[in-house]
């Protein structure tokens, strides 16, 4: 069998929204994004899908708040950590 290619995690996406929503790909160059993007992914859970459309209907939106709610805090404290990372000051 064959994984695939549909197959992904929904936290990447979830991750990606909120890049977009708060113009990171402005403020960021792509290195930084890419590396912010592992450090904030393996501070989250797994959540695998296969069709978009899956989570849309059978995600309870109190389930979806705190995936929302785990992204952002993920989110904050890898920009604290690769802010205070000598590589990444100006």
């Amino acid at each position: 069998m064959k994984i695939s290619d549909d197959i992904h995690n929904y936290y990447e996406k979830l991750v990606m929204q909120h890049f977009t929503l708060s113009k990171f790909d402005e403020k960021y160059d792509e290195d930084f994004l890419a590396d912010l993007t592992c450090v904030v992914l393996n501070q989250l859970p797994t959540r695998y899908i296969r069709h978009e459309v899956d989570m849309a209907f059978y995600l309870p939106a109190s389930e979806r708040f705190e995936m929302e709610s785990k992204v952002k805090t993920a989110i904050t404290k890898s920009l604290e950590f690769m802010q205070s990372n000598q590589i990444y000051n100006d």
